[in-house]
Formats: structure tokens, C-alpha cells, sequence
């Protein structure tokens, strides 16, 4: 993979760069089709990280479809593909870590200790070894983007991160590889996510601004939901990932629920329409 990555930027090609933990979806191959338009390579890695996830989460479970993926990426226009084994990125004596300060404590930080730490250690292994000039990223993990940019700003490295749509089913609900996990009730249930923020979009349309009213709206629709279990709900600014009282700059209404046993999240983007002006844009 580096003498390849090598060879492309020795040729003064623009390397686009499409991480995964493999079973994907319409999510990942939007990603790669964004890829397409404005990079040559564009590299596709699956990579099972073991080090995100906890002790009593699903990493035992977590589907594993390499020869359907595979397909797909060919199929996509994927130029290479990165699939190295555990072995590989973690060998026996491995001690090196990356934390990011700050913004791997709090939200899915608090829900999943030390996920962000697996996070960022393995996305700055897999930029360090492919070298692209554009990382590809979807908006769902709003954290761990907003995490992963830091990082690449505070190391230094030579790679853009691009931040790409959140994509949905027609009736809303976030592609997610643990969608599969959902029961056919739990399925239904699941687009209370969506609902939830849709209701606070419309809530800012329509001129709210203060964060406890819209978690206030958030909450009421979840509740309806006895199968939707919250975990949180908060505003928070789009920056510092900090709680706000009152929506006045860029910010993410983010949520986190279970459904049965399996977690899902989502969020709405919420920023101004102006410089300095008090009309706002919401974004599921």
C-alpha cells in the first residue's frame, strides 16, 4: 500500500481516500462516488478496528461481508483496495496511542470510553501508510469528524478531510452497517431519530433558538417511542462540541438511542444563513 501511494504522488496524482470497517452501504459508496469526481487514485480501505470498540460492545458481531464489499468497491471505480489484518496494524508490542483533547470525552466519548482513542489511533495509522491528499468522511459521525479533523490540523499531516451528507432511506432513517441488527419492530421504530430532528428543524425554521426547548421537542417525540431507549440528546456548538443554551453560530443537535441492544445515533447541522444574521439552516 505505500509503495503504491508512493507511486501516485511521484506522478503528481490527487489520492482520495475512503476509510471503512467493511459491510457497506449506500453511505460508503457515496463517499467513493464524491471520491471519484475530484481525486485519481481513489483508495477504499476495510479495516475491522478492534481497538474502538468496548469490552461489552459488538465487535464479536459486527458484520463481516469482505467478498460482497470487495465487489462493490471494484464496481464503484475503486482504484485499490487497503484490507491489512489485525496483526498488521497492531503488532504484539504495540504501545503508541493518539488522544485528542478535549473532544474524546464527552457524547459518544461518555457512552463509549475509549472508543475515541481506537478512533483516532487507527485514522492516523491509515493516513500516515495511504498518504491521500483528501480523507472522505460522512456527516453521521459528527464527532468523529469534527475529532479526526483536529487531528490532522495538530499533527500537520498533508491530508484535506472532507465531510460529506448524511444519507438516509426514504423514510429517513441514517444508513448505519448496524441497521441490520434491527428487529423488524425495531426497524420501524428507529426513524424516531429522524422524526426527533425533523421536529426540531422545524422548531428552528420557525424561529426557536434556545437548546432546552428543541431537547424539550426531542425528548417528547422519543418518548412516544417505548421501544427507543435515549441516550442523549444535546446541542452542542459544531466547534468545541460544548452544550449551548442558545443557537446562534454553527451547531449539532446530536442524539444516540438504543433500540433493543443495538445503539444508533444521528444529528441535525444547524449553522447561519449569513454572516451575522439570525436566520438559520438546519440539515438532517
Amino acid at each position: 500500500m505505500k509503495e503504491h501511494a508512493r507511486q501516485a504522488r511521484a506522478e503528481n496524482r490527487i489520492v482520495g481516500f475512503v476509510p471503512t470497517m467493511g459491510a457497506l452501504h449506500a453511505g460508503h459508496l457515496a463517499l467513493v462516488e464524491r471520491a471519484k469526481r475530484e481525486c485519481s487514485p481513489v483508495i477504499a480501505s476495510i479495516f475491522l478496528n478492534p481497538k474502538q470498540f468496548g469490552a461489552n460492545e459488538d465487535l464479536s458481531k459486527y458484520p463481516r461481508t469482505f467478498g460482497a464489499d470487495s465487489e462493490k468497491f471494484s464496481a464503484a471505480g475503486v482504484d485499490a483496495l487497503f484490507a491489512p489484518q489485525t496483526a498488521e496494524m497492531y503488532p504484539s508490542d504495540f504501545r503508541t496511542y493518539v488522544n485528542v483533547d478535549g473532544l474524546s470525552d464527552r457524547l459518544e466519548g461518555r457512552s463509549r470510553p475509549g472508543h475515541f482513542r481506537g478512533v483516532s489511533t487507527v485514522v492516523l495509522k491509515l493516513l500516515e501508510i495511504v498518504q491521500p491528499n483528501f480523507a472522505y468522511f460522512g456527516r453521521k459521525d459528527a464527532q468523529q469528524v469534527r475529532l479526526i479533523s483536529q487531528m490532522v490540523r495538530d499533527l500537520n499531516l498533508d491530508t484535506e478531510i472532507v465531510v460529506c451528507p448524511i444519507v438516509r432511506e426514504p423514510d429517513g432513517l441514517a444508513l448505519s452497517s448496524r441497521n441490520v441488527y434491527l428487529s423488524t419492530d425495531e426497524r420501524k421504530t428507529a426513524t424516531v431519530l429522524h422524526r426527533a430532528l425533523a421536529g426540531a428543524r422545524d422548531e428552528i425554521h420557525s424561529g426557536t433558538r434556545d437548546a432546552l426547548q428543541l431537547q424539550s421537542v426531542i425528548r417528547k417525540v422519543l418518548s412516544a417511542e417505548p421501544l427507543a431507549v435515549l441516550d442523549y440528546a444535546e446541542v452542542v456548538d459544531a466547534e468545541s462540541f460544548e452544550p449551548v443554551t442558545r443557537i446562534s453560530r454553527p451547531c449539532y443537535i446530536l442524539l444516540a438511542a438504543f433500540f433493543g441492544k443495538t445503539r444508533l445515533i444521528d444529528n441535525l447541522y444547524i449553522e447561519p444563513t449569513a454572516t451575522g444574521s439570525d436566520e438559520l439552516h438546519a440539515q438532517l
